[in-house]
């Protein structure tokens, strides 16, 4: 029973998170969208009757639309997306008085399921120079078709549904009820379904009373960030340790950024804190209904901003609404308070980096909230470690090393293992790439422990390598050693990363490393300062913009760059790309070591690359680094100069 209850609940909480992913990169569209619509509809801050005209089209069309090419692509990539979106439109024009948001997120992914068992059915049949024909035309009439099909079922379905919850929250409202909603609203916030409550099932159901009212409650039953403000605040008076000490950031982050996960993990250090957070929920709906609150559209993120520019201008929304949000805090403030207050002395609190740990295994996925509580991203392990899922490829042709951005770890594991393929005398093509755009011919795929997972979700076919350091070479010789059984002369060329891809040089052949950039003897009290540090280098050599800085920050929160052999190589994400100006990188030596996550960087090489050059870069800090002797002397080098000559004879 208790195994099943697990498989249950793992199984919400992926549908949650599945939700969630279809709503979460639109934000930006549903923010767009409530603030045209705060601003100029008739009720609005600055009415204006031209600007309002985009309110009807932009809910109607371009929401659900993004909504459902977004679950395609979840489902089925670039293609799935299209015929998604095609069959998207079917519901939206089925049921044209009810914003399709329910219908988007149905058709959406059934469309791309459909195309993709379709693709299968096909594959290996076409003959060459067939493909774009037939990949067009199923796309086209799959897509055609299943749009009629929404058209004439699920539009209409999904409208009387919607019709049905409408009339039982107006029941729920009329009897007085709709407080108790906080009894599933706010554990279902801490299992990681908030998202996919609010965007999923309230935002849809607030929409179509804004229709008929002008304003929805709905919009307040999760977003509102009192229940978990006063467990923050309890934690900065009563709390114990780092829970303690973290809390008045985490109120910060919480209440004014609107990041409400941050809270997530001090209620799973008490689980009776759940108690808190609904009693407050339940006070919070309560005040709304009594006095008549609600918002003109959702509120993302849950910030006090957000809730402000969205709230009605008129009447006493915002007395209503702030004055909701202050019962709720108050009330799971004391109640919190009371928790923490009888907590025995002896009893040890599982501290905020446990549950935070504790938090994203049942999330399935590195939570932004780690790092803003400072916790660990997770050690790298012991050296030399890997583990391998799925089936092997008997005829190995394409081998690729996987990382968040593509960019960094990833490139720099793919230049040394090439390098042992080619010195093996095998033709594979060893490539790195991002883990959303894994290509879809990948037969072995590497990448870090932490996001093996999502690797493996992207392309479940492929046989998966699990490392914990992408400097360690025993683990790309066992790989070798398994690969010689298979592999044939007649495969496909081996082509080097470092060669394809990366430039030969600067622009106006300028040197990637001076010894200005090489900075000796440092100390760091924490990883963050050190990245900063190396990052305002880059910054003040030219090679990127400021903005280059956060985004090493926001890639060190996905997972470490630690390599191993005491050395870290923080580069941004896939969004720092465009703040890139010239190639080049910085190196900072830190003999006493400062900690990455458990693990003691010596050496620290910032990166940026242009086009491509930080493969090469990569590459050749990566077959340096490869040997612990190369890196102890680099280590011990006394000058700029001397660390820049040992990095040269290498």
């Amino acid at each position: 029973m208790a195994q099943e209850r697990s498989s249950v609940k793992v199984k919400v909480q992926k549908f949650g998170n599945f939700l969630s992913s279809m709503v979460m990169p639109n934000i930006g569209a549903f923010i767009a969208w409530g603030l045209i619509t705060a601003l100029f509809i008739p009720t609005g801050f600055f009415p204006n009757e031209n600007f309002a005209s985009l309110v009807g089209p932009m809910i109607t069309y371009l929401l659900p639309l993004l909504i459902g090419y977004t679950g395609g692509k979840l489902v089925h990539d670039q293609r799935g997306g299209v015929v998604g979106a095609i069959a998207t439109m079917g519901v939206i024009v089925g049921a044209p008085d009810t914003p399709m948001f329910l219908g988007a997120m149905i058709m959406g992914p059934l469309a791309a399921w459909v195309i993709k068992q379709f693709d299968r059915l096909i594959e290996g049949k076409i003959r060459s120079g067939f493909e774009m024909l037939v990949n067009n035309f199923s796309a086209g009439i799959l897509g055609g078709a299943l749009a009629i099909f929404a058209y004439l079922g699920i539009g209409p379905a999904v409208s009387a549904l919607t019709q049905v919850l409408v009339a039982g929250v107006d029941w729920l409202l009329e009897t007085g009820l709709l407080p108790l909603t906080s009894i599933l609203i706010e554990p279902g916030k801490i299992l990681f379904l908030n998202n996919a409550i609010n965007h999923g099932i309230l935002t849809p159901l607030g929409l179509e009373q804004v229709q008929q009212a002008g304003r929805s409650v709905l919009f307040l039953l999760e977003a509102n960030p009192g229940p978990g403000l006063g467990v923050l605040l309890a934690f900065m008076f009563f709390g114990k340790g780092i829970a303690k000490q973290s809390a008045p950031g985490a109120v910060i982050i919480h209440f004014f950024g609107g990041i409400h996960e941050i809270y997530f993990p001090y209620v799973l250090m008490k689980p009776m804190l759940l108690l808190s957070v609904i009693l407050g929920g339940m006070s919070g709906v309560f005040t709304l209904v009594l006095m008549g609150g609600g918002l003109m559209a959702p509120a993302s993120p849950g910030s006090i901003f957000a809730i402000a520019a969205v709230t009605p201008p008129e009447g006493m929304a915002y007395v209503a609404n702030f004055t909701a949000i202050l019962v709720a805090a108050t009330v799971s403030f004391l109640i919190s308070a009371v928790i923490l207050k009888r907590s025995k002395d002896t009893e040890t609190d599982e501290d905020v980096e446990a549950a935070t740990k504790r938090m994203e295994e049942m999330k399935g996925k590195k939570s932004s909230v780690a790092g803003a509580l400072g916790a660990s991203a997770g050690a790298a392990g012991v050296a030399g470690t890997a583990s391998g899922f799925g089936k092997f490829p008997d005829d190995v042709q394409k081998i690729v090393f996987a990382c968040d951005a593509g960019m960094g770890s990833s490139a720099m594991g793919a230049s040394l293992l090439s390098k042992k393929v080619k010195e093996a005398g095998m033709h594979i093509k060893v490539t790195n790439s991002a883990i959303s755009s894994i290509p879809a011919d990948s037969q072995i795929i590497i990448t870090q422990d932490k996001l093996t997972p999502r690797a493996k979700d992207k392309r479940p076919d492929a046989y998966h390598i699990s490392v914990d350091n992408f400097l360690s070479s025993p683990e790309y010789d066992r790989l070798i050693e398994r690969m010689k059984h298979g592999v044939t002369e007649e495969q496909s060329e081996l082509v080097d990363d470092s060669e394809a891809n990366a430039a030969t040089g600067n622009e106006g052949d300028a040197p990637l490393l001076t010894e200005d950039n090489i900075f000796i003897n440092k100390r760091f009290r924490n990883k963050e300062e050190a990245i900063r540090f190396a990052g305002d280098a880059l910054v003040k050599a030219g090679y990127v913009e400021p903005s280059y800085v956060d985004e090493m920050l926001k890639r060190e929160e996905i997972t470490t760059t630690y390599m191993g052999n005491d050395v870290a190589i923080p580069h941004g994400t896939e969004e720092a790309k465009k703040a890139v100006i010239k190639s080049g990188f910085t190196v900072v030596q830190v003999p006493d070591g400062v900690d990455f996550d458990g693990e003691k960087a010596k050496l620290i090489f910032a990166i940026a690359g242009k086009d491509g050059t930080h493969l090469e870069i990569l590459s050749g800090i990566a077959v340096i680094c490869a040997e612990q002797s190369n890196v102890d002397e680099l280590v011990a080098a006394k000058s700029s100069k001397e660390l820049l000559d040992i990095l040269n004879s290498k």
